[in-house]
């Protein structure tokens, strides 16, 4: 019997299809974040916007987009869970061409500023829609041996989003005022398109649909997924695992996981892990990227071409390559090396770049300006190749089954929020401290090691459900997370069950109980005994 599709597709083809897809959502996000940065400075935009000129206006509207991510960071904190994964990201992608839409349409002398501030906010609430919910349906559709990857592919092309809308705002520099910013900001809409209209087609999140006892729609995805038959051993194997991780969670058959679990501890740590991944965000604003990806043209402009205002626009782009070449780096390094490592060689390239920006800045000379221009390629090549995407993907993995979508959005919030400060008060600090920016910057990324180093546990090549195993150890032995990573050897699916009974996860399943029918072969109830624990389980798959 072949496997069921979608789209058309089944097995790697129909991975690829989702991967492809999530992907286009992180270059929207990518070609949004670095929009503004050519056009907020342009002489056409201020003629129609005269309100921009100032350092605060401008950090204000392109600042505000922020805030309406958060907003949809917010929506789905609270109804992610019941709306499910991918129609969030339909969702997602019709309110950011909503949003690009009132933008375009601005007409000077009808308030035209405050609508391109509705229409920024607007379309900043579909993007922090897709940025909470991309890389959780991303991670729970992977497979163990490519979900890092594929995240960080998501990750990365951010990166090529900036540096396209980069380009493309230098190449409309040179039409008229109504191209200048017109054009680069209604490109969006084709990103847009192709992320809703695909994911029409597409499947829903597999461990969704078991949170929410759809067994016969889980069992066909993850069927075409993974290229199973619908009714092999295969695909009951993997349903049964990811219903074992369900009840270790303690996920009772809610429609929603409550706010309140993501405030306890214990075997699971909810609360640990979401400060993990918030953290991991935080720590990606406040180490200085927005300062260099918003207003890298401006810095120049007004700090080593000043007056040259298509040079600093070309400078911007070639900046702008350099971070999507580093940001592949990710791709190939993110299973070998690990996540923590890249964290701390980033943190040590990222703070390196900073002090020798505001080195070069103090004696005020031109010659010496161009010598901080180095240290932004270096700062931005350090960021691409590994604070870019590990903020997206650590969350993703390194919450349970339970809180995933939640925390996720938590850490999305987090994202935002600080997204929107640094954004905001970077070109103030700009004007008033000038060098004390980047020193500002250089002791963040200082203070991040120590926090790397002793909270962050490696998850490269681990299970979602392994990655629980790690916690519980963690806690029922009273160690350091970080060690217990460490030391837990690799687990085959059969494993994971046997440490979860071990360390108290599955205490309330029996471990002999074997039950080879679906859950839904006795009217649609889970069945109270465990049926994970057949044999041959050795190969790895999410």
């Amino acid at each position: 019997m072949a496997p069921p599709t979608f789209a058309g597709f089944s097995g790697d083809r129909l991975s690829l299809a989702i991967s492809t897809v999530a992907t286009t959502g992180f270059l929207l996000f990518g070609y949004d974040q670095g929009v503004m940065s050519g056009i907020i400075g342009a002489s056409a935009f201020h003629r129609y916007f005269p309100e921009t000129k100032g350092s605060t206006m401008q950090g204000l509207v392109t600042a505000i987009y922020e805030i309406g991510c958060l907003m949809g960071a917010m929506f789905i904190l609270a109804y992610g869970d019941l709306i499910g994964r991918r129609r969030s990201m339909i969702l997602g992608g019709i309110i950011m061409i909503l949003g690009v839409i009132i933008q375009v349409t601005c007409v000077k002398g009808h308030a035209q500023l405050a609508q391109l501030i509705v229409g920024r906010v607007v379309t900043g609430v579909g993007n922090g829609i897709n940025t909470s919910t991309i890389p959780t349906y991303q991670a729970e559709c992977s497979k163990t041996s490519n979900r890092g990857l594929l995240i960080c592919i998501e990750g990365g092309v951010i990166a090529f989003g900036t540096m396209i809308a980069y380009w493309i705002d230098y190449g409309a520099s040179y039409g008229n005022d109504d191209l200048t910013w017109r054009f680069p900001i209604a490109f969006q809409i084709v990103f847009g398109l192709i992320l809703c209209v695909s994911m029409v087609w597409l499947p829903e999140s597999p461990r969704w649909l078991l949170t929410h006892e759809r067994y016969e729609e889980a069992e066909k995805v993850i069927a075409a997924i993974r290229g199973y038959e619908i009714d092999g051993p295969e695909t009951k194997m993997e349903r049964d695992v990811i219903l074992d991780s369900i009840r270790a969670s303690g996920f009772t058959g809610q429609k929603s996981t409550p706010v309140k679990a993501l405030f306890t501890n214990g075997k699971t740590q909810h609360f640990r892990r979401m400060l993990l991944g918030s953290g991991a965000q935080f720590m990606q604003q406040v180490g200085g990227c927005n300062a260099v990806i918003y207003y890298f043209p401006i810095l120049f402009k007004e700090s080593i071409t000043p007056g040259q205002d298509n040079l600093a626009l070309l400078l911007g782009g070639v900046n702008m390559i350099v971070y999507a070449i580093f940001a592949t780096a990710s791709w190939f390094l993110i299973e070998r090396v690990g996540r923590r490592k890249l964290l701390l060689w980033g943190t040590a390239g990222q703070m390196l770049s900073m002090i020798l920006v505001f080195a070069c800045l103090i004696p005020g000379t031109k010659t010496a300006a161009k010598g901080a221009a180095v240290g932004l390629f270096t700062y931005i090549a350090s960021f691409g190749a590994t604070w870019l995407p590990l903020p997206w993907l650590y969350p993703a993995e390194i919450n349970p089954i339970k809180t995933r979508g939640k925390a996720n959005a938590v850490s999305t919030c987090t994202n935002w929020l600080f997204n929107f400060l640094i954004v905001m008060v970077v070109p103030i600090m700009i004007t008033n401290i000038s060098w004390g920016t980047y020193l500002f910057f250089a002791v963040a990324n200082a203070c991040f090691f120590p926090i790397l180093y002793f909270f962050y546990p490696e998850t490269a090549n681990r299970s979602l459900e392994e990655i629980d195993i790690i916690f519980a150890k963690g806690f029922v032995e009273n160690m350091s997370y970080v060690k217990a990573a460490k030391e837990m050897p690799f687990l085959s699916h059969e494993e994971v069950e046997q440490e979860a009974l071990r360390y108290g996860l599955l205490e309330s399943i029996s471990r002999g109980a074997m039950n080879e029918k679906s859950p839904v072969d006795d009217g649609g109830e889970v069945p109270a005994t465990d049926s994970s624990s057949e044999k041959g389980r050795s190969e790895r798959s999410e």
